[in-house]
């Protein structure tokens, strides 16, 4: 057990030279942070994850076992990543004729507050919007608006949730049953 800088790695990871880590965070178990990972305040790092070179992580995201973050993604605040979650950082990666470095790298945002599933799939160049919410094994294709429940492959919108990732349900006149949000032209906002 390793602890410095008020945050905690397990004896068993591997952190590389310039690395940022904030105040709170864990890392567990075989995990490996590559040079020039900024990961926040309070974060927890499952077992065998890969954090990959200059990769971007906010305050209180939480990494569940057996995912590899790629050069080119950013988790913002409170991002939740299911076990075994794939992201994605070449569109037409091929080992014959390799594409290395950040020039070849597609950029894939996760807004704050947004939950990806298990076993779910972020092709490269997609931004999640905040508190979107993805289901489990769904493969997302496409840019994900904010709030939107995502389920499928590929995957399509099927619902709505709150802030908690609570299922919402809409009057006729597009008011939700807690009346906190409404419906205006396919779009979800939140009522002040």
């Amino acid at each position: 057990m390793k602890t410095a800088n008020n945050y905690f790695v397990h004896e068993s990871s591997y952190v590389d030279k310039d690395v940022s880590i904030g105040a709170g965070t864990k890392i567990w178990y075989y995990s490996h942070i590559q040079s020039g990972a900024r990961i926040g305040e309070d974060c927890s790092i499952g077992q065998n994850v890969n954090i990959g070179n200059n990769v971007v992580i906010g305050n209180g995201v939480k990494i569940q076992n057996n995912v590899s973050v790629y050069e080119g993604v950013e988790l913002e605040d409170y991002v939740f990543c299911g076990p075994s979650a794939v992201f994605t950082n070449i569109n037409r990666p091929r080992s014959e004729s390799p594409q290395r470095g950040s020039d070849h790298y597609v950029k894939t945002v996760v807004k704050k507050g947004a939950t990806l599933g298990a076993n779910c799939t972020i092709l490269c160049g997609i931004t999640i919007g905040e508190y979107a919410f993805v289901g489990a094994g769904a493969v997302v294709t496409k840019d994900v608006i904010p709030h939107a429940l995502i389920v499928g492959n590929p995957a399509n919108r099927i619902a709505w949730v709150d802030f908690k990732g609570n299922k919402l349900e809409f009057n006729d006149d597009g008011v939700s049953h807690c009346k906190k949000f409404v419906l205006k032209n396919d779009q979800m906002l939140n009522v002040k």
